[in-house]
């Protein structure tokens, strides 16, 4: 883990979902349809996030209908699902959004994202992440994955961006 990430260079936000957005459970009912758990605080963070301008993304190994709604409801756009190749898949997403790896910020919590968190500006690992992740990451929140950890990491990026206060009073 690198000491003190250059947070000010960060313009987009990319982060895979069950076990960062949500809290990586999986509810399955008897009729086969999958439901998972946002927090709302992840949710008002990310739309903080847009309205400073910033861009977002997600890769995620796995597909559902529980994803594409909550995404739409997020205004993220830039969605892989079903990802065997997150790096790739975070090359094609920079690639439209017109931002460059340096200045990606990816959010992680399980051996499958480490590769692209190797590749990404800065790496973040959520609090509850596997050993490894967090040991490969620039900076390690204090959330747990679906429990304010994404809206921990825009706050600190706005905050570094000088951005906050001024998000802040518009919002109260």
């Amino acid at each position: 883990m690198t000491s003190d990430p250059d947070w000010s260079q960060v313009r987009a936000i990319v982060m895979d979902i069950d076990g960062t957005l949500t809290d990586g459970g999986i509810v399955i009912n008897d009729a086969g349809e999958e439901s998972k758990r946002y927090d709302v605080r992840d949710g008002f963070g990310l739309s903080l996030w847009h309205r400073a301008g910033g861009r977002t993304g997600v890769v995620t190994g796995r597909r559902g209908l529980a994803l594409t709604h909550r995404m739409r409801e997020l205004a993220i756009t830039e969605v892989e699902q079903g990802a065997c190749d997150k790096v790739a898949a975070l090359d094609r997403i920079l690639s439209r959004m017109g931002v460059v790896r340096r200045a990606c910020l990816f959010v992680g919590d399980d051996i499958p994202d480490l590769a692209v968190m190797r590749c990404a500006g800065i790496s973040v690992a959520v609090a509850d992440a596997a050993p490894e992740i967090r040991a490969a990451a620039d900076f390690v929140t204090i959330a747990r994955g679906g429990c304010g950890a994404i809206r921990e990491v825009v706050e600190q990026v706005l905050r570094a961006q000088g951005a906050w206060d001024a998000l802040i009073s518009r919002s109260a």
